[in-house]
């Protein structure tokens, strides 16, 4: 329990390390927006459950892909076609700027937070 304890501290860490860029903020917000469209487009199309569809989605984006749940409509098959390929790429991009923030620390090519500089 204790490696999982500090995981998720270090997973924590790296979020407040990435706050103050403004791209990774983006990022989160994509990545939130996209499981959210794939959440309630397998709710509508397939009738699976808010959180099967959630699960499915999850699943699909980090590539483990379990096959208990996959679509049987033809549109949910092609949509998912297409939602793995842009999911895949943006889950790529936000956990390379966590490692980046747990290794490196945050970015010094980051703009600078108006917030922080008080004149």
């Amino acid at each position: 329990m204790l490696p999982f304890a500090l995981t998720i501290l270090r997973f924590l860490k790296a979020i407040c390390r990435s706050w103050s860029d403004e791209t990774f903020r983006a990022g989160i917000a994509v990545a939130i927006l996209l499981l959210l469209s794939g959440t309630t487009f397998y709710r509508m199309v397939e009738g699976w459950s808010w959180l099967d569809s959630l699960y499915f989605s999850v699943m699909l984006i980090s590539t483990v892909g379990l096959g208990d749940l996959y679509p049987v409509t033809e549109f949910g098959k092609i949509f998912t076609v297409f939602y793995v390929f842009v999911g895949v790429g943006v889950f790529v991009a936000l956990f390379a700027q966590f490692a980046r923030a747990l290794v490196i620390g945050p970015r010094k090519d980051a703009p600078p937070d108006p917030e922080n500089l008080k004149e």
